[in-house]
C-alpha cells in the first residue's frame, strides 16, 4: 500500500508545554563518521561505526555484530551503540551500553559465540528445506539478497536503508514498559527520543515522563473511538473507521510499526477499518491487539496488518483476531487472505490456525471433500488451503488438479500434535453485532442521494 505524502509533525500534538526542550548546542553533537575513544583497562580504545564486534546480549552470550550508529542517551546520561547481530533478524538489532562491547575483539575461554546460521551448519544430520523454513521463522533468521529474487532485494536494501536505526528502543503504556523491535516514522522531535509514553486509551504519545502523568490526570478517554462490537466476557472488540477517527487510527498505526518491520501504511488510514481488540476491567479498555483491513480490497485481503502488542502475546490473542477476520469473512459470503509478506511470527501464527481450521473439519467429515468446498466452508482463499495441506503432506497433484489425500489416522496424529492444539480463545459467533460495512457505506450513499 503506498503511504499518502502527509506531513507527520502536523499529525500530533502535545496538549502542555511542558514538554518543550531546547534544542541541543550544535557544539556538542557528535561528528557520527568518527570513532568514539574510551579508556578500557588502562588503555585506550576507539569504537568505530561500521566495525564487527563480539557483543554481550541480555542472555549473557557473545554474538558477532556491526556497530551502525552511536549517541548519547540523555534519559539514562550514558553513551550507547546501536548493534546489528550478524545473522539474525534485524527486530533483535538494540542499543547497548559500553560494556557489553568486547573492545579486544578477542574470545577468551568463558565466553560462548553464537551465529545464527552456523547452528544448522553445524547439524551432521540433513535437513529438508520445510525444515530450515521453520527453523529460521523459529530463530528469526535474516534471509540473505542472494536468496531473494533480484526484485525482492532491490525492496528489500531500500527499506533496510529507510528503516536502518530504530531510535525509540522502550514505550511506556499502561502498565507495561516495552522494548520495541523495529523502527517507527513518528514526527523527528519524538522519533528519536529513547523512550515515548502512550496513552493506551487515547494512544497520544509523548517524549517526557511528567508530560505523560499530567495527560493522565486530564485525559477522560477509556476506550477505542467507534462502535464495540464484540463482547463476551472481559474481551471486547471495537470496529474504528480510518476516516471518521483519523488520529486514534494514526497513532495506533505508528505504536504498530514499532513491532513489525514491513508495515507500510502510517498515515493514510481513510481507506481502512480497524478491529481493535481489548481486555475491559473496571478502569477501561485496555489495548490488546488490532487488525485492519481495506474497506474494498481489489485483491481480496481480508486482514492488512495484524499486531498483537507484545505483553499480550502467547495467550491465544493472535488467533483470536485471525479467527475474527475470518469470521468477518464468513458474514460477508466471501473468501480473503492476509497481505503479503507477513512477519515471522505471523505466518507462525496462521499456518498453526489454518491448520487447525482444516483438521477439526477433515477429522469430522464423511464423504468427498475438494479444496473449493473447503474454502466455501472456512473463507480461507484455496491458494492459503493448498499451502497449508502440502505442509501436512495432505494433498497431491493428480491429472492437472490439488486433491485431498488424507486417512483417519494421518489427521488424528496431527491432531494430537502440540503444534495443531485447539487455541485457548475462540469467537463466539453469538455475541457478534456487525454486518458488512460495505452495505452500510452503501445505505448512506443512497439516503445522501435521495436528499
Amino acid at each position: 500500500m503506498a503511504d499518502s505524502v502527509t506531513n507527520p509533525t502536523l499529525l500530533h500534538k502535545e496538549s502542555s508545554d511542558i514538554d518543550k526542550m531546547n534544542p541541543k548546542d550544535p557544539e556538542n553533537q557528535e561528528n557520527e563518521t568518527h570513532g568514539t575513544i574510551f579508556k578500557f583497562d588502562g588503555r585506550l580504545e576507539c569504537v568505530e561505526v561500521g566495525e564487527n564486534y563480539l557483543v554481550k546480549r541480555s542472555d549473557n552470550t557473545w554474538h558477532k555484530a556491526e556497530v551502525i550508529q552511536s549517541r548519547e542517551n540523555e534519559l539514562v546520561g550514558r553513551k550507547e551503540f546501536y548493534v546489528h547481530y550478524k545473522g539474525f533478524n534485524r527486530r533483535l538489532d538494540e542499543w547497548v551500553e559500553t560494556q557489553r562491547l568486547d573492545l579486544n575483539n578477542s574470545v577468551t575461554e568463558d565466553k560462548k559465540v553464537f551465529d545464527a546460521k552456523s547452528i544448522l551448519e553445524q547439524t551432521e544430520r540433513k535437513i529438508t528445506r520445510n525444515q530450515k523454513r521453520k527453523h529460521d521463522e523459529i530463530n528469526h533468521v535474516q534471509k540473505s539478497y542472494a536468496e531473494m529474487d533480484p526484485t525482492t532485494a532491490a525492496l528489500e536494501k531500500e527499506h533496510e536503508a529507510i528503516t536502518k536505526i530504530k531510535y525509540v528502543d522502550r514505550v511506556q503504556t499502561g502498565k507495561y514498559e516495552i522494548d520495541t523491535w523495529y523502527f517507527s516514522p513518528y514526527p523527528e522531535e519524538y522519533g528519536k527520543a529513547p523512550k515515548l509514553w502512550i496513552c493506551e486509551y487515547c494512544l497520544k504519545y509523548m517524549k517526557m515522563e511528567k508530560t505523560y502523568k499530567f495527560h493522565l490526570g486530564t485525559c477522560t478517554v477509556r476506550q477505542p473511538p467507534g462502535k464495540e462490537i464484540y463482547r463476551k466476557n472481559s474481551i471486547s472488540v471495537y470496529e474504528v473507521d480510518g476516516k471518521e477517527h483519523k488520529i486514534y487510527c494514526q497513532n495506533l498505526c505508528l505504536l504498530a510499526k514499532l513491532f513489525l518491520d514491513h508495515k507500510t501504511l502510517y498515515f493514510d488510514v481513510e481507506p481502512f477499518l480497524f478491529y481493535v481488540l481489548t481486555e475491559v476491567d473496571k478502569y477501561g479498555a485496555h489495548l490488546v491487539g488490532y487488525f485492519s483491513k481495506e474497506k474494498e480490497s481489489p485483491d481480496g485481503n481480508n486482514v492488512a496488518c495484524i499486531l498483537t502488542l507484545p505483553p499480550y502475546q502467547r495467550k491465544g490473542y493472535g488467533k483470536f483476531l485471525i479467527a475474527f477476520s475470518y469470521e468477518l469473512s464468513k458474514a460477508e459470503g466471501a473468501v480473503g487472505s492476509p497481505e503479503k509478506p507477513l512477519s515471522d511470527l505471523g505466518k507462525l501464527s496462521y499456518r498453526s490456525y489454518w491448520s487447525w481450521v482444516l483438521l477439526e473439519i477433515l477429522r469430522d467429515f464423511r464423504g468427498t471433500l475438494s479444496i473449493k468446498d473447503l474454502s466455501q466452508m472456512t473463507s480461507i482463499t484455496q491458494a492459503d488451503i493448498i499451502s497449508t495441506l502440502q505442509a501436512l503432506n495432505m494433498v497431491k497433484y493428480w491429472k492437472g488438479q490439488h486433491v485431498i489425500c488424507v486417512t483417519p489416522k494421518l489427521v488424528d496424529e496431527h491432531i494430537k500434535s502440540a503444534q495443531y492444539k485447539k487455541p485457548r480463545l475462540t469467537v463466539d459467533t453469538s455475541c457478534l453485532k456487525w454486518g458488512p460495512p460495505l452495505r452500510r457505506y452503501q445505505k448512506k450513499d443512497n439516503k445522501s442521494s435521495k436528499k
